[in-house]
C-alpha cells in the first residue's frame, strides 16, 4: 500500500509576519485569507483531513474549503512556553543566551515549553500512524510541523530543523510505503488559471 500525505502550511498572519512566537490565537491577515480563499479547490481529494489546533491553521483550512478538518493536538506547533506571544527580537533582547542555546541545541527548552527534539518525536509518531492509514491524508499544519516531518523523512539530525524554510500556503507532499518516504517540498497553492 502506498501512503500519501499532503501538508499545507497556513496562510500569512500577523504573527508570521512579525516573527512572533504564536500562542495559537492569531488569525490570518486579510491578504493571507484572500490568498487561501483563491486557492480553494486546488487540493487533491483526501480520505482524511486534519488541522493543527491554532486559529491560523483552522482559518486556512476553512478558507481552502476544508471546514470539516479534524483538529489534532499531535499536529500542534512547537510549544514555546513563556515566550508565546512575544517576538523573537523581544525574547532575544531579554534572554539572548537562552535564545542562542535554544537555536543551537534541539534538546533544549529554556522557555519552559517543548524542545525541537520532542516536537520531532511527536510529529514522527503521527507520521508513522498516517503511513498505516488508507487513502490520502491532507493536513493544514504549522510550519514547525512541516520542518519536523522533513527532518524525520530525510533522517536528518534535529540540528537541521531550523534550516528548512516553509513559506505560507505551500504544500509538502509525501508518498511511500514500508516506512520509506519520498518528499516534494514547497509547492505553492495557486488558483487554476481561467481557461478561455
Amino acid at each position: 500500500m502506498t501512503s500519501r500525505v499532503t501538508l499545507i502550511s497556513p496562510a500569512m498572519s500577523l504573527s508570521l509576519r512579525q516573527a512572533r512566537f504564536d500562542d495559537g490565537t492569531t488569525p490570518l491577515d486579510d491578504g493571507g485569507a484572500a490568498r487561501a480563499r483563491a486557492a480553494a479547490g486546488t487540493l487533491p481529494p483526501a480520505a482524511h483531513v486534519m488541522v493543527s489546533p491554532s486559529v491560523r491553521c483552522r482559518e486556512t483550512a476553512t478558507a481552502l474549503g476544508l471546514a470539516a478538518a479534524e483538529p489534532s493536538a499531535d499536529l500542534a506547533g512547537l510549544r514555546t512556553g513563556r515566550w508565546e506571544g512575544r517576538t523573537l527580537d523581544e525574547v532575544g533582547g531579554s534572554e539572548p543566551e537562552a535564545v542562542a542555546r535554544w537555536l543551537a541545541d534541539p534538546a533544549c527548552a529554556p522557555h519552559g515549553g517543548e524542545s525541537v527534539e520532542d516536537l520531532c518525536l511527536r510529529v514522527g509518531r503521527w507520521l508513522d500512524a498516517a503511513s498505516r492509514t488508507d487513502g490520502r491524508t491532507l493536513a493544514v499544519v504549522e510550519p514547525d510541523v512541516v520542518r519536523a516531518v522533513v527532518v524525520r523523512v530525510l533522517g536528518a539530525p534535529a540540528t537541521s530543523f531550523w534550516r528548512a524554510d516553509v513559506p505560507p500556503l505551500t504544500a509538502t507532499e509525501l508518498s511511500g510505503r514500508a516506512g520509506r518516504w519520498n518528499l516534494r517540498l514547497g509547492n505553492p497553492l495557486r488558483p487554476e488559471p481561467d481557461q478561455d
